[in-house]
């Protein structure tokens, strides 16, 4: 890609041709519980010591033992549901939240759980549909954006994908939530935020939208697509340059001082040429 990325991003958001992705580090920033609290709770629950070092990359395992003894996971999902919420007064606060809102993506999709983005556009007075199974995809309108709950959403226990064989199952990438993002994804530029490159989840999204594209013979008229990244890793850049990913990286050791930098960054660029929605990316107050 010549030039300078963000500026070819910023160009994107500005037509609004990109499809945003957010992780796990962006409801953390807010002060959401972390995977660690949910394994000591499983764990807890289970009478089971566990060196959470270790298990990290496993939940889903602990996840699927946990139904197996229990028959189902909704006590577990009752808990995340009351400890897995913050208040409006946090999201109110949260600059990370309100550029995500400002920057006027006209698809958002998420891995969390939480309800986070969609206070987050109900404070800023801005209208939006929520997708998390196969009945949503049809509410799903092109003048409103939407938000997709990719895996589930509190209110609906049968659309969480939470334990292992939920990921499994996942694998085939052929459920009604995976077609609507292949969709969307062929047709836009797709930036993820929030992500760590150790989640397997993550790096099987970002080699299926490579594969989709490899197989469909026309990988040369791709749309660009873009991961931010708190730190630079070489290693990782190269392998997500294979698969047609530019990684952007922040200017702060601090992953949330990072993203925030860059998406305000992002902003001042889109604000520079926009018509639109002038408040909201420069600060103002919501309407």
């Amino acid at each position: 890609m010549s030039g300078d990325p963000l500026v070819a991003l910023a160009n994107s958001i500005r037509e609004r041709d990109v499809v945003l992705f957010v992780g796990a580090g962006v409801s953390m920033s807010v002060g959401l519980p972390s995977w660690e609290k949910l394994i000591k709770r499983m764990a807890d629950e289970l009478g089971l010591e566990v060196d959470l070092g270790k298990q990290r990359g496993r939940f889903q395992t602990l996840a699927e033992y946990y139904r197996i003894k229990h028959g189902s996971i909704g006590p577990l999902r009752s808990w995340m549901d009351r400890h897995w919420t913050v208040s409006r007064e946090k999201i109110q606060k949260s600059e990370l939240h309100r550029l995500i809102v400002a920057l006027n993506f006209p698809v958002i999709y998420t891995t969390n759980y939480d309800r986070n983005l969609e206070v987050a556009f109900e404070i800023h007075g801005v209208e939006y549909v929520k997708v998390a199974n196969a009945r949503d995809v049809s509410k799903a309108r092109r003048d409103v954006p939407y938000i997709v709950k990719f895996h589930g959403d509190f209110d609906d226990d049968s659309s969480l994908v939470l334990t292992e064989t939920d990921y499994l199952d996942r694998l085939s990438f052929d459920s009604p939530l995976d077609v609507r993002f292949r969709s969307d994804a062929l047709g836009s530029t797709v930036l993820f935020i929030g992500y760590s490159l150790s989640d397997l989840n993550i790096r099987l999204l970002l080699h299926r939208l490579w594969q989709t594209w490899s197989r469909s013979g026309y990988e040369a008229d791709r749309p660009p697509s873009f991961i931010f990244m708190a730190h630079r890793d070489p290693v990782e850049e190269a392998v997500l340059a294979r698969w047609g990913i530019t990684v952007m990286t922040g200017d702060d050791d601090d992953p949330e001082k990072g993203l925030l930098g860059f998406l305000s960054r992002l902003a001042a660029l889109v604000e520079a040429n926009a018509t639109d929605r002038p408040r909201l990316l420069s600060g103002g107050e919501p309407p």
